[in-house]
C-alpha cells in the first residue's frame, strides 16, 4: 500500500489521499504521486521469521519497491520523500535488516537525480514501537488477562522505548522541507532504553513466572542499534534528534554540519545507552499505551 500526502487530495481537509496499489508497480505509483508534495514510504515486508524463508520477495518489495518509489517521486516532481527505515539496518543480521540497509542507500543516493530538480529524499530510523500492531505489550497483556503462561525470548534482551505518537512526530519532523533536515539526511530519535524482562514485570508483576524460549528464528537481535560506527563521525544533534549526514553528497556541496561532540568510544545501542527505564518508569509509560489496534 502506498499513502501520499499532497495538495490535490480530496479527504481529511484536502491534505491526504490514499490509493491501494503495489510498490512494485512504478506506473501506478507515478500516477498516485501526481500533484503530491510529500510521500511517506512505509511499505515493507517485515516479519523477520517469515522473511527468512522468502528472501526473493523481500528483495522485490523492500529493495526494488523502494527504488520504484524513488523513481516515481522524481518523475512526479514530489517535493520530499520520507523513507521509514529500521534499527535492523544497522549491522544487519537478517534478510529484513539487509533489505532496509540497501533501501536506505537507494533512498539517499536517489538525491543525485532528485535533488537538483527539487525532489529531496530523506530517511528516518527507529526500532520497535510500543503498542504498535503485534507488540509484545499486547501479547503479555492478553496472557495476563486470560491466565495464560508468559514467555520471554532472552533475559538479556534490551530495546529502545518509542511510542506511536513519538514515531509519528519523528516522521513529520523529517517531512518538513523547511526544517533542519536536508536532502540525504537520516533522522534518528534520542531515546531511553529498557530491559525487556523489566517490561514483562511492569505488565505482569515482579514475581510473575515466565518461560525463556530463545530468540526467534531468522536472526532476532539481542539489542537494538540505531547508529553504526562509521556514521558517528557524520552525526550531529539538532532539535533533539540525531541527524546523520550523507557521504558522499554531491547534490549539496558546501553544506557541512559540525558533528557530535560524542566521546571517541560512543555507541548508540540499547545496551550501552546512558538513559534507562526501570520497572516503575515502564509502568507509568504503559498506562499511556492503548489496547491493541483494530
Amino acid at each position: 500500500m502506498a499513502a501520499a500526502l499532497g495538495s490535490e487530495a480530496d479527504v481529511n481537509g484536502g491534505r491526504v489521499r490514499f490509493f491501494l496499489t503495489d510498490v512494485r508497480d512504478i506506473e501506478a505509483l507515478s500516477m498516485a504521486m501526481r500533484g503530491v508534495d510529500i510521500v511517506i514510504h512505509a511499505a515493507a515486508l517485515k516479519r523477520v521469521d517469515a522473511i527468512a524463508y522468502n528472501p526473493s520477495e523481500v528483495l522485490k518489495t523492500n529493495v526494488d519497491g523502494t527504488w520504484r518509489v524513488c523513481l516515481a517521486a522524481i518523475q512526479s516532481r514530489v517535493k520530499r520523500v520520507v523513507f521509514i527505515s529500521s534499527d535492523k539496518s544497522v549491522a544487519p543480521t537478517t534478510h529484513y535488516g539487509a533489505s532496509k540497509f540497501m533501501a536506505e542507500r537507494l533512498v539517499i543516493g536517489a538525491n543525485t537525480y532528485g535533488a537538483p530538480q527539487g525532489t529531496e529524499l530523506v530517511a528516518v530510523r527507529y526500532g520497535n514501537v510500543a503498542g504498535s500492531r503485534g507488540s509484545v505489550i499486547h501479547t503479555w497483556r492478553n496472557a495476563v488477562a486470560n491466565g495464560l503462561p508468559l514467555s520471554l525470548t532472552d533475559e538479556r534482551m534490551t530495546r529502545f522505548w518509542l511510542t506511536l505518537d513519538e514515531a509519528v512526530q519523528l516522521v513529520m519532523f523529517a517531512a518538513n522541507p523547511k526544517g533542519v533536515v536536508l536532502a540525504g539526511d537520516t533522522v534518528v530519535p534520542v531515546l531511553p532504553s529498557f530491559r525487556v524482562k523489566h517490561l514483562l514485570q511492569a505488565i505482569a508483576g515482579k514475581d510473575a513466572p515466565y518461560a525463556v524460549t530463545g530468540r526467534r528464528s531468522g536472526g532476532e537481535k539481542l539489542h537494538e542499534s540505531l547508529l553504526s560506527e562509521p556514521e558517528i563521525g557524520l552525526t550531529s544533534l539538532a532539535d533533539g534528534h540525531y541527524i546523520v549526514a550523507p557521504e558522499p553528497h554531491p547534490w549539496r556541496p558546501g553544506i557541512v554540519r559540525d558533528p557530535g561532540p560524542f566521546p571517541a568510544d560512543w555507541q548508540y545501542s540499547s545496551d550501552t545507552n546512558t538513559r534507562w527505564l526501570g520497572v516503575a518508569d515502564l509502568k507509568r509509560r504503559l498506562a499511556l499505551v492503548p489496547d491493541e489496534l483494530p
